[in-house]
């Protein structure tokens, strides 16, 4: 896979829009180059429509996005309507430009080692040099770190924050010990003693 510093290929592909995106055609301005597996997916559906919200941010920043897999136009067009995508959705079909990112190769799915895409993003600079690659790409909070390095960042914005340990219980309340018993006054204990008296002399 291609690494930062790395020359991006020059490529160019049938879009979703009735285009042809050819990346030498942005020369001089940042694009964001994005691998994902299969339109309509749930991680893939995320993604794009992550990148499409933040569209304006990426144009604000100077940098257009776009997105590849090997899915065709026609899959591509019903994926865009369907979620209202606002970002250019370019078809590889013969898996060239996967290759030449290095976006396609073995992974591991289900537990069985595969040949698939490999979820990847790229930024690639004004100069056609790659500034950074995101291999293996988690999607929750990836775009945020995509626009975070494009505005000079270090890509660590709104990334995913580390689970925090659940609080311990409190414990329960030790039961409060009895009270002792009240001690009888002196008035009380002295007619229990007369009364045991007198009935001692009846009984002599």
């Amino acid at each position: 896979m291609l690494k930062a510093g790395d020359q991006a290929p020059r490529f160019s592909l049938p879009a979703a829009d009735g285009s042809t995106f050819d990346l030498a055609k942005s020369k001089g301005r940042h694009v964001v180059v994005y691998f994902y597996p299969r339109d309509d997916t749930p991680g893939c559906t995320v993604e794009a429509i992550d990148f499409s919200r933040a569209r304006k941010d990426f144009e604000a920043a100077g940098a257009s996005v776009v997105g590849i897999s090997k899915d065709s136009i026609a899959s591509h067009c019903r994926f865009r309507d369907k979620h209202d995508l606002t970002i250019t959705l370019a078809s590889d079909q013969d898996l060239t430009v996967h290759k030449a990112f290095g976006a396609w190769g073995e992974k591991t799915m289900y537990g069985k080692k595969i040949e698939g895409v490999l979820r990847s993003t790229f930024l690639v600079g004004p100069n056609g040099k790659i500034v950074r690659a995101w291999p293996s790409v988690k999607v929750a909070g990836h775009v945020a770190q995509v626009l975070d390095t494009l505005r000079g960042g270090d890509g660590a914005a709104d990334a995913p924050a580390p689970k925090k340990p659940a609080a311990a219980k409190a414990t329960k309340a030790a039961p409060k010990a009895a009270k002792p018993a009240a001690k009888a006054s002196p008035k009380a204990a002295s007619k229990v003693a007369k009364t045991a008296k007198t009935q001692a002399r009846k009984k002599a």
